[in-house]
């Protein structure tokens, strides 16, 4: 009995110091393997995709419409976006008559989802149902305040009038828009009107 019983303790003292072991090589395990950074989650991409358009609407009426090359999002970001490396364009739609407003493209673009905000860089050019065209290298589109804006030189085009300016600002539609210190040529009317326009032949007494 006396061996027995020997036996027996000197087996759960190994089963014991195997169960120790394994809990120590457990947490050697996970002491190990660090948890990622915020700069690493900032670069961890969540979603990638080709060749994609993106249709966006409000109350059921088409809103925006986006086509890219190339679509990456970070999901996980302090700040999560979506990155357009490789160009974007964007088309804006009238709700109720799904008549196109406007017209947005540029070499790269970056939305940041949680302040519904795009910045658009490189070659942007902007049209809208008027003919009228902004050009600029940087330009924001606050999608909750409905306005576009720039800090840099800009020039917009309608017919044979065009006007430079450091910077502007606009609706959506680019229809209410003010450049900054604006420079340029611009065509006036100078038909005189009814009013003020001489008889073409003389009246008698």
């Amino acid at each position: 009995m006396t061996v027995n019983r020997l036996s027996i303790a000197k087996k759960v003292c190994q089963v014991a110091l195997l169960l120790s072991g394994s809990a120590i090589l457990l947490m050697s395990c996970y002491s190990t393997t660090p948890k990622p950074s915020d700069e690493q989650l900032q670069d961890i991409i969540t979603q990638q995709s080709d060749s994609l358009t993106i249709v966006y609407s409000q109350r059921g009426n088409l809103s925006y419409r986006f086509t890219t090359p190339l679509l990456e999002r970070y999901e996980l970001a302090r700040e999560p976006y979506m990155e357009f490396r490789k160009g974007v364009e964007i088309q804006t739609y009238n709700d109720s008559t799904h008549r196109l407003e406007s017209t947005l493209t540029a070499n790269y673009a970056i939305y940041l989802e949680k302040q519904q905000l795009w910045e658009a860089k490189g070659s942007v050019v902007a049209t809208n149902a008027e003919g009228r065209k902004l050009e600029t290298e940087q330009l924001f589109w606050n999608q909750k305040t409905k306005r576009v804006y720039s800090n840099v030189d800009s020039k917009v085009t309608q017919g044979r009038d065009v006007i430079i300016g450091e910077g502007f600002e606009a609706d959506e539609q680019f229809e209410d828009y003010t450049i900054r210190r604006p420079k340029g040529r611009v065509s006036v009317d100078v038909t005189p009107s009814d009013s003020t326009r001489r008889p073409t032949s003389s009246s008698q007494p």
